[in-house]
């Protein structure tokens, strides 16, 4: 039994739903799946307790040695990063004397957040769906926001202060690496092999036959909005998600560049 973890948001159940209900070959494998937000993910994947996981991608290049990532899977692309945002006018020059939300201390988010603020140091680290009210109500001053929370922040008269995805993009010309799917290396070459088969499978699957996993997608988007759940899944899964290829991997490689080069992983 291959122990199988990802988040409940709608790009991960959406790919993932021929796995969960057998409709592609398995090749013999059975998954035992569990749900949890992404930094719950990346505390886990750190901890080496999953054989195949979805993770942040500043978590992945933190984990190098013990795992594999797969080349289906991944969410990446342009115009799809964190948002900071505030319901005052503040500026990302502001940041080192406020309380800034964030998403989790292993995820992309807070990476990027490093990255454009390096100075900014009163960090509150929380669930990503609980961001939006802790500025609201003045908990934090400002917030990292990701997921579904790019299409709603605007409505709750939230102010966006630096997309976070843009300012990646113009320093390094790259789309920006979000999570990917992990495979244990102490797996062994033909199980991982499977795996990358039969992510690429369950990803192919839910291409072609988008409306087939939309019950599993709104079983678990938190009374999700329908059309906020298909841009969700319009934004973090595309044409990378099915294979890496050339251009998922130069962005794998500035993101590993970038934290290198900023002091935020060994070299």
């Amino acid at each position: 039994m291959m122990t199988l973890a990802f988040s409940p948001c709608p790009n991960d159940t959406f790919i993932f739903d021929a796995i969960i209900h057998k409709r592609i070959d398995l090749e013999g494998l059975k998954f035992d799946y569990h749900l949890f937000d992404v930094e719950t993910l990346n505390t886990m994947a750190i901890s080496g307790g999953i054989d195949m996981i979805k993770v942040s991608f500043f978590t992945y290049l933190l984990l190098q040695n013990n795992f594999v990532l797969l080349d289906s899977g991944s969410a990446m692309g342009f115009g799809s990063g964190p948002v900071l945002i505030s319901k005052n006018n503040y500026t990302l020059e502001d940041m080192p004397r406020l309380t800034v939300a964030i998403p989790g201390q292993y995820t992309t988010a807070h990476m990027l957040f490093r990255i454009a603020s390096p100075e900014a140091k009163k960090k509150e680290f929380m669930l990503f769906s609980e961001i939006e009210d802790a500025v609201l109500t003045g908990k934090v001053d400002a917030g990292v926001i990701i997921h579904e929370n790019r299409f709603t922040y605007e409505n709750k008269g939230l102010k966006k202060i630096l997309d976070l995805g843009k300012y990646w993009e113009e320093l390094t010309g790259s789309q920006i690496p979000l999570g990917g799917i992990l495979a244990k290396k102490g797996l062994g070459y033909n199980i991982i092999n499977k795996l990358n088969r039969i992510m690429f499978r369950s990803v192919d699957y839910a291409f072609k036959h988008p409306d087939v996993a939309m019950p599993f997608v709104r079983a678990h988007a938190q009374a999700m909005d329908e059309e906020v759940i298909r841009k969700h899944i319009q934004l973090y899964v595309n044409d990378t998600t099915l294979s890496l290829g050339t251009g998922g991997k130069v962005a794998l490689t500035k993101l590993l560049q970038v934290a290198r080069e900023r002091g935020l992983i060994e070299r």
